[in-house]
């Protein structure tokens, strides 16, 4: 339980990668928070069942990681911060001159201005503890580009360099900042799109999955939320001290194309 006592916050996270990273930190001993910009029952029975798994303290905690009061409310509400995984993010596909304007400004605030704003909210506590993790979740995307994503590429390459800079503003401090960035992973949103791949492209699943889906991604095979939470949590141990301002791909060697 290396991370007893700790309190993490990860952003965007009653499903998918967001959960699976609360997941192993929640495993490795840490409190957790999770957040999303709803405030159902099932979403606190969902940390109350996280906590209750692995003996922790679980809390949800509503916020629309579109607003930059909402993020900062977040960490406060948490009333506390060591490890911050900003993970919260939206997708929208189309060409730049059809790019609806709406929609670039919501991916923009939800995929990168969050993560200034809870980052900002929460260094002064962690440098006030002399320890704290921020760990933002960007992607591929982040060092390379595909076509008719340029709100979603725009905003996780921000996410790359936001890192860097709370990295060298935090560098000494026993403080880190690093970036994941994640190819395709297996998540339920993923999982979704796959029997409308297949019949778009008259093809089976594993044809689909391997020659259209992860056409990029040389291993051929999807990342999993564990493998993602699993970096996480490393970056949150000690062996990751000094390890900082970098990022670390989990892309099957996508970027290394």
């Amino acid at each position: 339980m290396a991370l007893s006592g700790r309190t993490a916050i990860v952003t965007g996270s009653n499903s998918g990668i967001g959960l699976g990273v609360a997941e192993a930190l929640a495993a490795a001993g840490a409190d957790i928070v999770l957040n999303s910009f709803t405030d159902r029952d099932e979403d606190h029975a969902l940390a109350e069942a996280l906590g209750q798994r692995h003996k922790v303290s679980a809390r949800y905690i509503k916020a629309d990681m579109s607003q930059g009061a909402d993020c900062r409310a977040l960490i406060a509400a948490a009333g506390g911060c060591d490890i911050l995984v900003n993970n919260a993010g939206i997708q929208h596909v189309a060409p730049v001159e059809d790019f609806p304007v709406e929609k670039w400004d919501q991916i923009l605030a939800i995929n990168l201005t969050s993560a200034f704003h809870t980052s900002a909210a929460a260094l002064p506590g962690m440098r006030a503890r002399g320890w704290g993790r921020i760990v933002n979740i960007a992607s591929a995307h982040g060092l390379t580009a595909s076509p008719y994503k340029s709100a979603y590429i725009a905003a996780k390459h921000g996410v790359v360099g936001l890192t860097k800079t709370v990295a060298l503003e935090a560098a000494g401090q026993g403080v880190t900042c690093n970036a994941i960035c994640p190819g395709y992973v297996l998540t339920p949103l993923v999982e979704a799109q796959i029997p409308d791949q297949m019949k778009a492209h008259k093809m089976d699943r594993e044809t689909v999955i391997r020659e259209v889906m992860l056409l990029r991604q040389p291993s051929r095979q999807f990342a999993t939320v564990e493998q993602v939470g699993g970096t996480v949590v490393y970056l949150c141990s000690a062996a990751a001290d000094q390890v900082t301002g970098t990022t670390i791909s989990v892309d099957g060697g996508w970027t290394a194309l």
